[in-house]
């Protein structure tokens, strides 16, 4: 089992920036690749970027492309998303995830934890 909280969101005026972190329980945290996913208002849950388990190797949405960064410190059991340059269209609930297995990290239900999410709020 792995228990996800994440935090660091907020109201932030387009342009500026926000770093989200999600923190992990257990041991075991360095074999999984994680995720953060974002749902706004209306709409379906959708991938903002994952990260592999060493963390050589991210994956991102072209929507956030070159303005968020993912990155994780597995001695800390954290994943982080750094967001910048941030747009009106990011205001969503931000949520962190996991999952054993590297393949399909663009799909939600690929990943078997959660977190509970934290808002972000871009206004313009």
């Amino acid at each position: 089992q792995v228990q996800l909280v994440e935090s660091g969101g907020g109201l932030v005026q387009a342009g500026g920036s926000l770093t989200l972190s999600c923190a992990a329980s257990g041991r075991t945290f360095n074999s999984y690749t994680m995720g953060w996913f974002r749902q706004a208002p209306g709409k379906e849950r959708e991938f903002v970027q994952a990260i592999g388990r060493s963390g050589g190797e991210t994956f991102h949405a072209d929507s956030v492309k070159g303005r968020f960064t993912i990155s994780r410190d597995n001695a800390k059991n954290t994943v982080y998303l750094q967001m910048n340059s941030l747009k009106p269209e990011d205001t969503a609930v931000y949520y962190c995830a996991a999952k054993s297995s590297g393949s399909f990290v663009f799909i939600p239900r690929s990943y078997e934890y959660w977190g509970q999410g934290t808002q972000v709020t871009v206004s313009s």
